[in-house]
């Protein structure tokens, strides 16, 4: 089964931090049963942000979300499981909140997309970019939660 679980990125943006989030939004992964293997409390530079959001450097709206995301403490995590990625996608909801579902993170928890309190890997490789942006490898933790057999079958 370890050859089918994969990591994604996680981030908690300034306007979650803000709100008192971030613990919700961990109890929510933990909850589901994926495992949390690394987390800082930062407050990333313009540079940082300019290249996790490389991919997004010729939209309008590039410059305010650079600004946006520098304006305060974030919390980036890396998230460990089966399907993470993908799944992780289903619980955080449609980018515009007003699209999401209810019980989705975005769905329950925010309103506008300019305010829609987290970010999540969009693929398996945009998360082992994103994981290498914002984390080092010493950083990573590997370890085996004393409930894995409760999660996964052998």
């Amino acid at each position: 089964m370890a050859e089918a679980r994969e990591r994604t990125f996680i981030m908690v943006k300034p306007d979650g931090v803000q709100r008192g989030l971030v613990g919700k939004i961990i109890k929510r992964f933990e909850s589901k049963g994926f495992k949390l293997v690394a987390l800082k409390f930062t407050w990333p530079s313009e540079e940082l942000l300019k290249k996790h959001y490389a991919d997004l450097a010729t939209k309008p709206f590039f410059p305010g979300l650079v600004k946006y995301m520098s304006s305060g403490p974030v919390v980036p995590m890396v998230w460990e499981g089966l399907n993470v990625v993908k799944t992780g996608r289903v619980m955080l909801g449609a980018t515009n909140p007003a699209d999401s579902a209810p019980g989705t993170i975005r769905g329950d928890l925010c309103i506008q997309v300019g305010r829609n309190i987290i970010h999540g890997s969009d693929s398996v490789e945009s998360a082992k970019k994103e994981i290498g942006l914002w984390f080092t490898e010493k950083e990573v933790i590997n370890w085996k939660p004393a409930n894995e057999g409760w999660v996964y079958e052998d």
